[in-house]
């Protein structure tokens, strides 16, 4: 199923859904860059003081003959933690779905690590990738995927997912994963729901990004951001909601959407540190959890099975 698919699909259902990586255009991108600043927002800084308080730990599991291969790497901030603190690798291949933020990106991190080289691969990473066969054919291959992303699947497409990188890593591969733990529900709706308005910005961003490259013609102003805790399924639910009765178009279709009815654009299923073993069991081993001091987040590392 192509993208578009997917769209069409996913606003001809009832309820109305999006897929969440069109969120990721170059100014989706920055957007979220600026959500990781936020006071409210805790995953990136959690995420990031774990990565500095167990450098050696961590920069220990790479060496001369290992790739670093990062799933949706955006501006691969807490990756060059690691990589300012490895002395050799095989290689680093960032892996995003905006080609022109991946690049630009890349030059930069070229400029600052001439020791090991950078392999860009543009695309969705939830699909086959064209992965050179000189990196597919490493002694080591160690997948990064930070920033609780993993809780943006459906548990039973989360575990599709961790089949598909324990297949590109291979046997003696492991992925160093951030998960989100379960925690007061009042820290979490502030934290999709922060003071400045740029999480509402970044939801809405991905109506303008379906406009200016799909040729739709959504009214963002007849679209009000909405995120909340929902505690039955331990995750935080992001909608934006129509304002008004409407009719949204695109090469012939047309998409009705009634006052109030609402369109889901993300899930960020949150998980204990058990709940998080069950699900990679059978396909990864949890060798290492590291926490912060409040237990907000963890990093864990996983070993293929």
């Amino acid at each position: 199923m192509t993208i578009i698919d997917e769209i069409k699909r996913g606003l001809g259902s009832n309820p109305k859904w999006l897929p969440s990586k069109l969120f990721y255009n170059e100014k989706g991108s920055q957007l979220f860059d600026k959500i990781c600043e936020l006071e409210e927002y805790y995953p990136t800084r959690t995420e990031e003081s774990i990565i500095k308080n167990n450098l050696d730990a961590l920069t220990g599991l790479f060496d001369e003959d290992t790739v670093l291969l990062e799933f949706g790497s955006g501006s691969s901030r807490k990756t060059k933690m690691l990589l300012s603190n490895i002395e050799k690798l095989k290689a680093y291949v960032p892996i995003d779905i905006s080609e022109s933020y991946l690049n630009d990106i890349a030059a930069k991190l070229r400029e600052d690590y001439k020791h090991f080289p950078i392999h860009p691969i543009a695309g969705d990473y939830t699909r086959p990738l064209n992965i050179p066969e000189k990196i597919k054919n490493a002694d080591k291959i160690i997948a990064f995927f930070p920033g609780s992303t993993i809780g943006n699947f459906l548990p039973e497409n989360a575990k599709k997912f961790l089949k598909v990188v324990a297949e590109e890593c291979g046997k003696k591969g492991g992925l160093l994963i951030g998960v989100d733990l379960i925690k007061n529900e009042k820290i979490l709706n502030k934290a999709y729901n922060d003071s400045k308005g740029i999480t509402a910005a970044f939801n809405l961003n991905l109506l303008e990004h379906l406009n200016s490259r799909y040729g739709y013609n959504f009214n963002i102003n007849n679209f009000e951001h909405k995120a909340f805790y929902n505690k039955e399924y331990n995750r935080i639910e992001m909608h934006l909601v129509s304002n008004q009765r409407q009719i949204v178009s695109v090469n012939g279709n047309s998409f009705d959407f009634e006052i109030n009815e609402s369109i889901l654009t993300e899930y960020s299923h949150k998980y204990s540190i058990e709940s998080f073993k069950e699900l990679c069991a059978g396909i990864f081993n949890v060798e290492k959890v590291w926490t912060d001091d409040k237990n907000y987040f963890s990093l864990q590392y996983l070993s293929v099975k």
